[in-house]
Formats: C-alpha cells, structure tokens, sequence
C-alpha cells in the first residue's frame, strides 16, 4: 500500500532530509489552502498548523509514499511532528506534517509565517548570516 503525504519543511526537494523520501513518489509542489501558519522549531524544521484566521498558503511538496518509506520518514521526524489532515489549495484533504499548535505556543517558537514558507525563510536567514 501507499500514502499522500505533503510536505512544508525539510523532507522537500534539495533540503536535509529530503533522502528520508527515496523510494517516494514525486507528486508536485503544491500550495494548502490558505489557513495555516507556520514556526520555526529552533531553526531546525518548521511547524505548521491550522488556523481560522491569519493564515497562509503554504508552498510544498506532495509525495506518494509505499509504506516502508512512510516508515523511515516517521523514524526521522523531529519529537511533536505528526501526519494529520491538511487543506490544499485545490480542496483536496491529504496527510501532511503538522506541529501542535499548544506545544509551539508554550515555547514560544519563532513565527516565520511572513515569510511565505521554510524554503523563505531560511533563505533570508542565511542572506541575514552572510550580511553580518
């Protein structure tokens, strides 16, 4: 069997854990429909959850997974990352990776939602680290 999965953070294209993926199915990049925001979880991986209002769409990538993939991509997740439903922009209900929206706001994680998304983000982090 497989599984949909999308994907916001560092299993896309050309990012860290993107080999966690092999095996995998490209699918598209893809945008959620707009009702998520998204954290930075210590500048390691992102956190996206839904909201009911202030969202975003979020850009990433939809994969089709055969199980044993599913199975490494879960053993490689960051503690608190789940799959759970996510919107995309066409309507469509997929599992995706979600963070707890109470565990991002007791720790007082870094919202990047202004950003548009991770690839975004991180890219004016690094441009920030080079200026310095």
């Amino acid at each position: 069997m497989s599984t949909l999965l999308f994907v916001n953070g560092t299993l896309m294209r050309g990012l860290k854990l993107n080999a966690n993926l092999n095996g995998a199915t490209f699918l598209g990049a893809f945008l959620t429909a707009p009702k998520y925001r998204i954290f930075s979880i210590d500048d390691i991986h992102p956190g996206m959850f839904e909201v009911d209002e202030g969202g975003i769409s979020v850009p990433g990538e939809l994969y089709d997974l055969p199980d044993e993939v599913w199975e490494r991509v879960e053993a490689g997740e960051p503690p608190n990352l789940y799959r759970g439903p996510v919107e995309l922009e066409d309507g469509r209900i997929v599992p995706g990776i979600l963070f707890p929206r109470a565990v991002i706001e007791a720790a007082g994680h870094r919202e990047i939602t202004e950003f548009g998304g991770w690839r975004e983000y991180w890219t004016a982090r690094e441009a920030e680290r080079g200026a310095r």
